[in-house]
């Protein structure tokens, strides 16, 4: 009975990493046509007798701006072209600032905010984060960091069932990805933590200052350009 188990378990594991394996090597060269979380909102809009609100329109990482390449990276993940995955440097500031009491949450890089768009659900768990760690791993082996970057800027919630740079750039600004300004691109990026609740334009007064922050440290870092990031696999 023990061997049957085991063997069961083994078969299990076997076609569970398969399986995620192809999903990802797929989504290497296909766009992602929806994410877990598009579903999710749009079945809670049903729920509250909303009408769907859902605009995505996938583009290609050329067709965005550079600015807001460099915008969400300066906000959201600094260490985005060299790590491989994960800040271990935020990740224990996190764990020794953690207590059963408080929420899960910070250290995210744009890796694993693009493992959890395109893979999972949205809850926080420590089962959610296992999974999030086990897909951000697999992205940064069979993808590049232009991919990862491309599939995060499609993928991402910017907005009320806005999700993507090309429905943002459109909703917030009239204009397509590609022609976002910098300091357009900085007031995407400044609303990222909370687009249900923040607006891009008009800005509020903490919008405003986060803007601010984030066009400082994009004038800190310096130009992007990702084509440039060797592969790992070099």
């Amino acid at each position: 009975m023990f061997k049957k188990i085991t063997r069961f378990f083994l078969k299990l594991f076997f076609w569970f990493v398969a399986m995620t394996v192809l999903w990802v090597l797929f989504y290497k060269w296909v766009a992602v046509p929806a994410t877990p979380l598009m579903v999710i909102r749009s079945a809670q809009q049903l729920q509250q007798d909303e009408g769907i609100q859902w605009k995505h329109q996938w583009v290609p990482l050329e067709k965005i701006s550079k600015n807001l390449q460099l915008a969400v990276i300066c906000s959201e993940d600094q260490k985005f072209t060299s790590h491989r995955g994960f800040d271990v440097e935020a990740i224990e500031k996190v764990i020794d600032n953690y207590s059963t009491d408080e929420r899960l949450r910070g250290a995210s890089t744009i890796s694993q905010q693009t493992a959890k768009n395109v893979f999972l659900w949205p809850q926080r768990s420590w089962v959610r984060k296992g999974f999030e760690a086990y897909f951000t791993f697999l992205i940064e082996m069979l993808w590049s960091k232009p991919r990862i970057m491309e599939v995060y800027l499609n993928s991402i919630e910017m907005g009320q069932g806005i999700y993507g740079a090309q429905a943002a750039a459109q909703h917030w600004f009239h204009k397509d990805a590609a022609l976002l300004s910098k300091y357009e691109a900085a007031a995407i990026a400044a609303i990222l933590p909370n687009p249900l609740q923040m607006k891009a334009d008009p800005a509020t007064s903490y919008i405003q200052k986060r803007k601010e922050w984030i066009l400082q440290q994009m004038g800190f870092y310096g130009p992007l350009n990702l084509k440039t990031i060797p592969s790992k696999n070099n």
